[in-house]
């Protein structure tokens, strides 16, 4: 996960009202923070910007120095939270050779960070009505990470050749499902499965198909 001490999504966080300085950008992360706490506890038609502020361990006041409403707090805030997501997930897998692996690897580090940050899922969900635009760059930026990988992986020979053009694409928002609901599964509702044992099965599906050894279509 990239440092606290930072707010991490691409572009303008606020509306305009980007910090300058240190003391700034402490004040925008600790307002993040305590937005995906509100959010993440009450949803965001119930969350309040005063609570947030005391979350914060801020001034309401404070608040209109960063962010013109609950709204735009909320779009920074799943922004804040995607690229903490890639933040998190991008140097766990430097160093690991192979693309199987190198996906199995990103399913663990997802896990990983789901199970410290169980309120995306709510966040997230409601994004798709809140700011429906942010909702699907947050996927669309995930997915063509995947695909760019599968892309190389297959140009290295790693993996097979997709079965049709733009294949990658496809294997890219496949596994990206694979990832997203393995998360709500192991990662919000029940963490007490070992996200090795987790990705153990699920790399095997990965690397393997369902289809039995030997009888691969």
């Amino acid at each position: 996960m990239a440092e606290r001490g930072a707010p991490t999504a691409g572009g303008d966080q606020s509306g305009g009202k980007t910090p300058k300085t240190a003391r700034g950008r402490r004040s925008l992360r600790a307002l993040l923070d305590a937005a995906a706490e509100e959010f993440g506890e009450k949803g965001f038609h119930e969350a309040a910007i005063s609570r947030i502020t005391a979350r914060a361990g801020m001034a309401i006041g404070s608040f209109y120095t960063y962010f013109d409403s609950k709204e735009a707090i909320f779009t920074a805030l799943v922004r804040d939270l995607s690229g903490q997501v890639r933040d998190f997930v991008t140097p766990r897998l430097a160093g690991v050779q192979g693309g199987i692996p190198m996906e199995q690897a990103g399913q663990a580090a997802f896990l990983a960070f789901v199970r410290q940050h169980k309120e995306i899922y709510r966040i997230i969900d409601e994004s798709e009505f809140v700011d429906p635009a942010s909702y699907r760059e947050h996927y669309a930026r995930t997915a063509e990470r995947i695909t760019a990988r599968l892309e190389a992986a297959e140009a290295r020979g790693e993996i097979s050749p997709g079965a049709a053009p733009g294949a990658a694409e496809v294997r890219a928002w496949a596994l990206m499902g694979i990832n997203v609901f393995l998360g709500l599964r192991f990662g919000v509702w029940d963490d007490g499965i070992s996200i090795e044992e987790v990705t153990r099965v699920s790399g095997d599906l990965v690397a393997n198909g369902l289809a039995p050894k030997g009888e691969r279509p």
